[in-house]
């Protein structure tokens, strides 16, 4: 394998160490680092229609989760705290699981055309009040849950992973169909041999039909 071929000490051991390969902090990237959501935190995540949400469980082992919706669809309750819906899902439930070992989180915001991102960190509680699932309901359906996120700390973060990735330029995307489905994927992965074509074809309808009918 590769990676034992790597030479032992050529791997960071400590933070002394890390930092002696960077040049310093600027100081604008540590005044930016807020401890509430501002009106600027605020108008970002009412245009966000994607999160990333990651989490660990007790034993450090880590998990990052896409969330998405309507832009805005999470709440900002006050300064101090974020509502994120829990929409119907694969009920794996592997962030959720998490939050109930070890309540920290992160969370990364994005908004379709900007190159730059909005970070929040904080602690995470699950919630059932029907009040908070109410706010948060679409076409009369509440979710089960939200996940409550107390922030800690909150800041924008700057545009070259998007510039150097391209990746809100057209040019740049890509054609799904260079790559098997997702159900031929998830049944290669299981199974360990490629689908029937004709039960691939069929069990890719169902999916579809899935997605209209319990995105809420």
């Amino acid at each position: 394998m590769v990676g034992s071929k790597l030479d032992p000490d050529c791997v960071i051991q400590d933070e002394a160490a890390l930092r002696g390969l960077y040049p310093a902090t600027h100081d604008l990237a540590i005044k930016k680092c807020q401890a509430s959501i501002d009106k600027h935190a605020r108008a970002f995540i009412s245009r966000s229609p994607f999160v990333c949400l990651g989490t660990q469980n007790r034993s450090g082992k880590a998990d990052v989760s896409p969330r998405g919706d309507k832009p805005g669809f999470v709440k900002v309750l006050d300064r101090d705290t974020l509502a994120i819906p829990d929409r119907p899902g694969n009920n794996r439930l592997d962030s959720l699981s998490n939050i109930l070992d070890n309540p920290s989180v992160g969370l990364l915001f994005l908004i379709p055309g900007f190159d730059d991102t909005l970070r929040v960190n904080g602690r995470a509680r699950l919630v059932t009040d029907p009040w908070l699932l109410e706010s948060l309901g679409v076409n009369g359906r509440n979710p089960a849950l939200a996940i409550v996120v107390e922030v800690e700390t909150v800041f924008m973060h700057c545009a070259k992973a998007f510039r150097r990735s391209r990746l809100w330029d057209p040019d740049q995307f890509q054609n799904r169909e260079e790559m098997p489905s997702l159900i031929e994927i998830i049944h290669e992965q299981s199974t360990g041999q490629p689908g029937d074509a004709d039960e691939m074809k069929k069990l890719e309808a169902a999916l579809e039909e899935s997605y209209k009918r319990s995105l809420y």
